[in-house]
């Protein structure tokens, strides 16, 4: 089968390449993928900036159907309409997996990076890894509910927005919309900050309702911001953007005793000012991927229609396109990229 690889480590060394088909093991399903999408995680893979374990399939946000389970499996039947959390192992021995931090685990290997992804026709998870669509969720949003479930755990079990805060999100790619769209649902008023490069995310953000959307290079954000408070400055700041320059600027529009929140990754060590997080008691939070409880939290949500995160996907495009795919997520030409296996 086709699958896009990362076949070496280094930058770049990621092609589409014939791949054996998956063996279905015990405890595992077979899962036909209907979509996959472009994560900035994969563009980090791409350069390097993000560990694996080559040669690997790319791709960790997955919609699709069973087409066969192994004969141990109860919880799961071919036919199932399913997404998946993309730990593929965790050794259940370690303090963060007695603990059910799971996504700490130091031995964790997800597909995607380290096992075989979604980026192909066929994928073999975990069946304790495996969640049913709702029925009212297509497979395409579907390959949408991973990169949601880490907004809604960055926004709603970190940043803690209230009726009436202000949020500030940095950064108006996919992560940053839906973090918006989801502190949205908080009933809190949401500021989206973004560059002028960002013309067509930024619309996309206006698109979706969000009633504040700036483009820092022709607005002044930061007494925009302190006009909107009073001059007290945001209650939270969603740093989605995983740019030095936007992690130092959400600093300077938290308020006094507010809390940052760190979801976007920069690929490499940054300069923050702590100094300020101290002086001022900005609570500080770097959400790292998911917990199970997290994925039953986001498939409620959308079976409610709360959010619809199709909303943000602009583009969707066969395997083969991969590379166009991988150039507009890198060039901010797009919204959401969703490859079709």
């Amino acid at each position: 089968m086709k699958g896009v690889v990362k076949f070496a480590r280094g930058d770049g060394n990621v092609a589409l390449r014939e791949m054996p088909e998956p063996e279905l093991r015990p405890g595992h399903v077979l899962v036909e993928v209907a979509a996959c999408g472009i994560c900035g995680t994969d563009l980090h893979i791409l350069h390097d900036e993000y560990p694996t374990r080559p040669p690997v399939i790319l791709g960790h946000e997955m919609g699709g159907r069973v087409v066969e389970v192994a004969p141990d499996v109860e919880n799961v039947r071919a036919g199932d309409r399913v997404t998946a959390i993309p730990y593929s192992y965790t050794c259940g021995a370690c303090r963060y997996c007695r603990s059910g931090r799971i996504n700490l685990c130091p031995n964790r290997l997800s597909f995607g990076s380290g096992v075989d992804g979604a980026m192909a026709r066929w994928l073999v998870v975990p069946a304790r890894n495996v969640y049913q669509l709702p029925p009212n969720v297509d497979e395409i949003t579907g390959a949408l509910t991973e990169p949601l479930a880490c907004c809604v755990r960055g926004v709603i079990d970190y940043a803690r927005p209230a009726p009436g805060d202000v949020v500030v999100v940095s950064g108006p790619g996919p992560i940053g919309l839906l973090s918006a769209m989801v502190a949205r649902t908080t009933g809190a008023t949401v500021v989206v900050l973004g560059l002028s490069v960002d013309q067509r995310r930024l619309e996309l953000a206006r698109k979706i309702g969000i009633p504040h959307v700036l483009d820092v290079q022709q607005t002044d954000a930061l007494r925009y911001v302190r006009d909107l408070t009073d001059g007290v400055g945001a209650d939270v700041v969603v740093e989605c953007a995983g740019a030095e320059k936007s992690a130092q600027f959400c600093l300077d529009l938290v308020a006094r005793g507010g809390r940052y929140v760190q979801i976007g990754l920069f690929g490499g060590p940054v300069r923050f000012d702590l100094t300020q997080v101290a002086m001022r008691e900005v609570s500080v939070a770097g959400p790292f991927a998911t917990l199970p409880a997290t994925w039953s939290r986001t498939l409620r949500m959308l079976a409610d229609g709360l959010i619809d995160p199709r909303l943000v996907l602009t583009e969707t495009l066969p395997l083969d396109a991969w590379s166009d795919g991988f150039r507009m997520a890198e060039a901010k030409d797009a919204g959401k990229v969703v490859l079709r296996p």
